[in-house]
């Protein structure tokens, strides 16, 4: 079995969670939309204790069902994959062209002195520890986040979160810029704020897209387990 260190100097092994196995939302001709477990890889990494991912388990019932995006591994909430070849280039074409609308809830450390704002920093892989990203005003890839409180709690602050566009890590990474890691963040929160939660607090809320079949809007959203 394959392990990491995580910030708390304990060993992680991948053990995705079984129940619910796969959670269909919507299944049509075209789409197949779903709820990812915190936990479950999207698809199957290197090692062969990788194998069970979203992906494979949609496919062992949805033979035809195509990745178009995918979740980090500790995020939980609404996916959607492609039954067709033209349904994942429609959709694949509405994420580059940025046509799709995204909403996250997390809950960040401490509090936030503003109500709602945007954070425009480019992002670039951290090649000494990826697949970690860092904030690099020279060689880094345009990424803009909105987010608004939506609750205060004592140490925390929960907020809504509306990427503009979709770097790896970039939600994460943006609230860290702030000052305000997401809670039980096993690449970028420490201390306190990795203790926290026993998870990753941050979940995709709603997904907003056309049809791939008749251009209708589609959204589809998934109520956050936290």
């Amino acid at each position: 079995m394959s392990t990491f260190s995580m910030p708390g100097d304990a060993p992680y092994s991948y053990t995705p969670p079984l129940e619910p196995y796969l959670v269909v939302l919507h299944k049509d001709d075209e789409i197949l939309v779903l709820a990812k477990q915190s936990g479950l890889l999207c698809v199957a990494g290197r090692p062969v204790e990788h194998s069970d991912c979203l992906e494979s388990r949609a496919r062992a019932t949805f033979p035809n069902a195509r990745i178009v995006h995918r979740l980090d591994r500790d995020t939980s909430g609404v996916i959607i994959m492609a039954m067709t070849p033209a349904a994942h280039r429609h959709l694949g074409l509405q994420f580059e062209r940025r046509k799709i609308r995204k909403t996250y809830l997390a809950r960040v450390w401490g509090q936030l002195a503003q109500e709602y704002g945007r954070v425009d920093l480019p992002l670039a892989c951290h090649w000494p520890n990826r697949p970690k990203q860092m904030v690099d005003v020279d060689a880094g890839r345009p990424a803009q986040t909105d987010w608004e409180v939506v609750e205060r709690e004592k140490n925390a602050t929960r907020v809504r979160l509306s990427p503009l566009t979709g770097r790896s890590h970039q939600l994460r990474v943006h609230m860290l810029s702030l000052g305000h890691p997401i809670l039980g963040d096993s690449f970028y929160a420490t201390g306190e704020a990795f203790a926290a939660a026993d998870r990753l607090q941050l979940h995709a809320e709603t997904l907003t897209f056309h049809h791939p079949a008749d251009g209708r809007i589609c959204r589809f959203a998934v109520p956050c387990p936290f």
